[in-house]
């Protein structure tokens, strides 16, 4: 998929434990693993805000694009 996520290095920057993430974002850490890791098929613009809110970044910071011709194939 195009869409890669990059919670992980928010996560790293802001030293700060997925558990953590998850509780103050209000998300279970399973659902916030299935996003981080990048299975996810879609994101709520809510969770989208929080994440933002709670990592104190832009949306910009945890998605971006990675078209076919770059993504190594």
């Amino acid at each position: 998929m195009p869409i890669l996520v990059d919670i992980d290095v928010m996560l790293a920057r802001r030293k700060m434990s997925v558990g953590e993430l998850a509780d103050r974002v209000g998300i279970t850490p399973a659902n916030l693993a299935v996003l981080k890791n990048g299975r996810a098929k879609a994101v709520r613009f809510a969770t989208l805000a929080a994440l933002c809110e709670v990592l104190k970044c832009q949306p910009g910071d945890l998605l971006r694009w990675e078209g076919e011709d770059t993504a190594g194939g």
